[in-house]
């Protein structure tokens, strides 16, 4: 089409355009940048020096500490830095990097979720067994493969989306690059256009549609009769 031109930066349009809002929304997520900082430090220093700690629960408690770190930090310092220099710009490279690594740190923590969900099922219906299923070795395994399974996500939705040709400008209605924001400005005539959208949010997550009936089939908690029974 004759609309189609190269993109080789984006604009991202962020709250206001007016100098005195950009400047109270950037004190405004440093304000909640340095809290979420604080707090997931915490956390980490607390698992790290507290032998007590040492269990499945809080080794998987401190991945996700570690994913909410690097999933705030993708996007909220790029967006103080724009507000205190007063620009909007991110390069095309950045903000294919922007989209891989926030996809990554998201996949890998609904991966983290759904092993937490798995240890809490283990240790509630299955009190006697948990050391042996929930043991150091399983429980590296698991999450390497959490982190691990960001990676071919990621990649291929990053590929798929900068994949698309823009035709509707650079500006982004938001102050990161977001996919949704990134299809609109997208041509509408592509055939992935039109099927992206389900593909981006059809990544299995615990909380997927279709995972409620593997949920309701394979995890199955038992009555209180039950569990007193395996108890004794």
């Amino acid at each position: 089409m004759s609309n189609r031109t190269t993109v080789t930066e984006f604009l991202l349009l962020g709250f206001s355009e007016v100098r005195e809002l950009q400047i109270l929304h950037s004190v405004v997520f440093l304000g909640i940048y340095l809290a979420a900082l604080m707090g997931n430090l915490l956390v980490l220093i607390l698992v790290a020096v507290d032998y007590h700690l040492y269990t499945p629960m809080y080794f998987f408690l401190m991945n996700l500490s570690i994913l909410d770190l690097g999933s705030i930090s993708v996007t909220v310092p790029k967006f103080m830095a724009n507000s205190v220099l007063n620009t909007r710009l991110i390069s095309y490279s950045g903000c294919i990097a922007q989209v891989f690594i926030f996809i990554f740190f998201t996949v890998a923590d609904f991966a983290f979720l759904t092993i937490m969900e798995y240890d809490r099922y283990v240790a509630i219906c299955q009190p006697l067994h948990y050391d042996t299923i929930m043991n150091r070795g399983a429980c590296v395994q698991m999450a390497a493969s959490a982190w691990i399974s960001g990676i071919p996500v990621s990649t291929m939705q990053t590929r798929n989306i900068f994949a698309l040709p823009f035709c509707g400008g650079n500006k982004v209605n938001q102050f990161f690059c977001e996919i949704p924001q990134l299809l609109k400005i997208a041509c509408s005539d592509s055939y992935l256009v039109d099927n992206l959208p389900e593909d981006v949010h059809s990544g299995w997550t615990p909380f997927s549609p279709q995972a409620v009936p593997l949920l309701k089939d394979g995890v199955k908690v038992p009555t209180q009769d039950q569990a007193l029974k395996r108890i004794q």
